[in-house]
């Protein structure tokens, strides 16, 4: 499939600097959601550039190493849990999109965003944008940012989060509502980078058990 195709209709109509944008990390229970901007040297090749959720973990660490080097710019942002939670996930997904924008050394004339989202009820993408459903396995300037955003959020959480609160086993699930997860919550209660509105069920699950005692 040629990922160059959402580039060259911009380029043709004299958007010549033109990134990609997506983010990681949307459903978890705990942890930041990360993204990534991206601007590639024109229809570059990058052999194995694809969607960051189809290829192995080896893969995307091997791409993001090569895309890294190879970009004109690059950018890497986050949004915190506790933003998550004062916000709601997708007004957090588009404030850590345009904080990636933001974070280029230069600014591109139009930015390729994943997804048919490009505003919450309180965060917008500023930048001039386009949204591209399905963008990350279409658009490789997109693949390009799913694979650094999914990379940056994996190692954080896997690295950083794992050595300061090894008893959640982080590195195992990066995260994610797993039954080795819920079960350390039920062991020890939330963390501090535990999304509170994400835990609703288990609280509710876990007052009913306290009124069943």
């Amino acid at each position: 499939m040629d990922l160059w195709t959402p580039e060259r209709q911009q380029w043709n109509k004299g958007h010549s600097l033109l990134c990609g944008v997506d983010e990681a990390g949307a459903g978890p229970l705990a942890g930041p959601v990360y993204a990534a901007a991206v601007i590639l040297p024109r229809e570059i090749e990058i052999p194995g550039l694809n969607d960051s959720k189809k290829l192995t973990e080896k893969k995307r660490e091997i791409l993001f190493d090569e895309i890294t080097a190879r970009a004109e710019a690059w950018s890497v942002a986050f949004a915190t849990a506790e933003e998550i939670d004062g916000l709601d996930i997708l007004n957090a997904r588009m404030l850590a999109m345009q904080r990636a924008i933001d974070g280029l050394p230069v600014k591109p004339d139009i930015c390729l965003i994943d997804g048919n989202r490009d505003h919450g009820s309180r965060v917008s993408i500023e930048t001039p944008h386009v949204t591209l459903i399905g963008g990350d396995g279409k658009s490789a300037s997109i693949a390009a940012a799913s694979i650094l955003a999914k990379v940056s959020r994996d190692r954080h959480v896997s690295q950083e989060l794992e050595a300061l609160y090894p008893q959640y086993g982080f590195a195992g699930h990066k995260g994610y509502g797993t039954k080795a997860h819920y079960a350390a919550l039920d062991q020890y209660g939330p963390c501090p980078v535990h999304r509170r509105t994400f835990l609703k069920k288990w609280e509710a699950r876990r007052e009913s058990e306290k009124d069943r005692r």
